[in-house]
């Protein structure tokens, strides 16, 4: 492992392979005691796509502009409201 001056750690092919992680894929290190024996333990982070249906509909044929995207989120809520 090789650690960056960004503090970025640079891993092994097979490890990354057998973790099921690539370039761009971020790692959680985290500190446990096993046996009183402190060992740290890589996991991949993966972010929660399950709210992706929802916003999916607010992003279709619309610009990237994030003034835009506020607007569309706007008016999707009050008609959320209003169904209510």
């Amino acid at each position: 492992m090789k650690i960056t001056a960004r503090r970025q750690a640079t891993l092994p092919r097979d490890l990354c392979d057998e973790m099921g992680v690539g370039p761009g894929d971020r790692l959680e290190a985290h500190r446990r005691v096993v046996d009183g024996e402190v060992v740290w333990v890589l996991r991949p982070v993966r972010p929660d796509w399950s709210v992706l249906g929802r916003l999916e509909r607010f992003a279709r044929g619309k610009s990237h502009d994030l003034d835009d995207v506020r607007a569309s989120v706007a008016v999707g809520r009050r008609a959320e409201v209003e169904r209510e």
